[in-house]
């Protein structure tokens, strides 16, 4: 894999976004492969196309690349608040390529957010435009990227080192399991896998519920969130994503 973008694609454009459009999506359709099936290259769709930049010919995945220079940050701009709540809660919106790269043009981290580890609570809308703006009172949105749960960023470039096919993929379809739960079901998976990743590589079941509060307020319906962290945790068992160890005792897997 080539980790520096081809400048000469960029000789006839002077507008900074169109140039970095041209580079990143070049970059992947020459070095991306499909993090599910590893089929490799990944096909583009057409120009401005609204649902997403590239797909799997293969197992029909599809993927939305997002760029920027600069170092990995926990939040990432997107577009319209309203659209992407929507295409967070249908059954085709994509998955997001996040990349970023240095002045050098060279590639620090490219990874993908699988779809199924999008929830409402992580796009957080912004102000409106003012009056004046060109498009007034047209709402954008923020990625906030620390709602994902650790499994849920699958590095196929971290720190300017390629990861090994076999462990994207292997990390891609762990976690695929989510797609076949409800939103709200794959809300407290996800939430748990996020209180999981605070805790050391053994942790206890009274560890996890240290954090019933938090999961209270986010889930104030439920009136038992014990048994919702056990269940949870089973399913993570289950998956093959932690080890039951007895006597309420854990251990990590990934």
């Amino acid at each position: 894999m080539d980790l520096t973008f081809d400048t000469k694609l960029a000789v006839n454009y002077r507008s900074p976004s169109q140039i970095i459009r041209v580079l990143s999506e070049a970059w992947v359709k020459d070095n991306g492969y499909c993090p599910n099936c590893s089929v490799q290259p990944l096909s583009e769709f057409a120009n401005n196309q609204p649902v997403a930049d590239f797909y799997c010919s293969h197992c029909n995945e599809q993927y939305e690349l997002k760029s920027k220079k600069a170092k990995l940050s926990n939040v990432i701009n997107d577009g319209a608040y309203d659209t992407m709540i929507e295409r967070i809660n249908s059954n085709n919106n994509p998955s997001f390529f996040f990349l970023t790269y240095s002045k050098t043009f060279t590639i620090n981290n490219f990874l993908i957010i699988p779809k199924h580890f999008f929830k409402p609570d992580m796009i957080v809308k912004r102000k409106p435009l003012s009056l004046t703006a060109k498009r007034a009172g047209w709402v954008g949105c923020n990625i906030d990227l620390r709602q994902v749960p650790k499994s849920g960023k699958v590095f196929l470039v971290k720190n300017q080192q390629v990861i090994p096919r076999n462990n994207v993929t292997q990390q891609f379809q762990q976690t695929l399991f989510l797609r076949e739960q409800s939103i709200l079901s794959r809300g407290w998976t996800l939430d748990v896998m996020k209180c999981v990743d605070k805790l050391p590589e053994r942790f206890t079941l009274a560890q996890v519920y240290s954090f019933s509060d938090v999961l209270q307020s986010l889930y104030i319906n439920n009136n038992n969130v014990h048994a919702k962290i056990r269940q949870q945790l089973q399913i993570l068992r289950d998956k093959g994503m932690i080890e039951f160890l007895g006597r309420g005792n854990y251990r990590k897997l990934n």
